[in-house]
């Protein structure tokens, strides 16, 4: 897999027509577009079929978390529309997790089944009002074994638990890091974020960045300078593991 093909840009925008122009200035130095809530429920699925007309591939990013016949049913007809990766959230239990994977496998080519993990947003301070008394690097852990356990691809996490992520799950585990913001960008509403680098340098296997690349004056130029960076981190990756 080429550098480029790990990096995921995020179409968060209002429309099909600012979608598709990030998309004819991306599709050939990227690897993924990630539809989320926002552009899906705007435009729903005939952007992902232009997408992948265009040659692109699709994340759907939709994080299902609802009983788990609802999400089997939801994750089925997700799998036939052929994207290449889609999610749900690992907090919605072993059952529900369960299911998801079995409604993509009703393809003959499933997407990649990703459980979301803590999200990038939230902090040990946010998940003790929700209960969770565990720190989010223990919570990030046993999500993540519980995804695997049930039939998941890999999880969504913080570029932060990415080496946690594949020592207790294996090197095999895809992760797919949003939160994560070259040295040039600011750094947003995130809270566990690190750089293009370091993810890489971390052994990351996919990232997501939106914004940086969205709001550069170049969007182009901007994803090519990250998958440079990306490149640099996975070399020394490469060189720290002996691989």
């Amino acid at each position: 897999m080429s550098i480029k093909e790990r990096l995921i840009v995020a179409l968060d925008v209002n429309n099909k027509e600012e979608a598709f122009k990030l998309v004819d200035e991306l599709y050939d130095v990227v690897g993924y577009f990630k539809i989320g809530m926002q552009l899906y429920y705007s435009c729903g699925n005939e952007l992902v079929t232009a997408i992948l007309e265009r040659g692109g591939k699709v994340f759907l990013d939709l994080k299902l978390h609802d009983i788990p016949n609802t999400v089997y049913q939801a994750s089925r007809v997700i799998a036939g529309l052929g994207v290449s990766m889609t999610n749900f959230h690992a907090g919605g239990g072993s059952e529900m997790i369960t299911k998801a994977v079995e409604g993509l496998k009703t393809v003959s080519t499933p997407p990649l089944a990703l459980a979301v993990t803590v999200l990038t947003s939230l902090d040990e301070t946010n998940l003790s009002e929700l209960g969770i008394n565990n720190n989010v690097a223990t919570t990030v852990m046993n999500w993540a074994e519980l995804a695997k356990e049930n039939g998941c691809n890999g999880v969504v996490c913080s570029p932060k638990e990415i080496e946690l992520v594949k020592r207790s799950c294996g090197k095999d585990f895809i992760t797919v890091t949003p939160g994560i913001r070259p040295a040039w960008s600011v750094k947003n509403d995130q809270k566990r974020i690190t750089t293009p680098y370091d993810a890489m340098l971390q052994g990351g296997d996919y990232i997501v960045i939106g914004r940086p690349i969205r709001s550069a004056e170049n969007p182009r130029e901007a994803a090519l300078k990250i998958v440079a960076e990306m490149q640099e981190g996975y070399q020394a990756y490469l060189k720290k593991t002996n691989l």
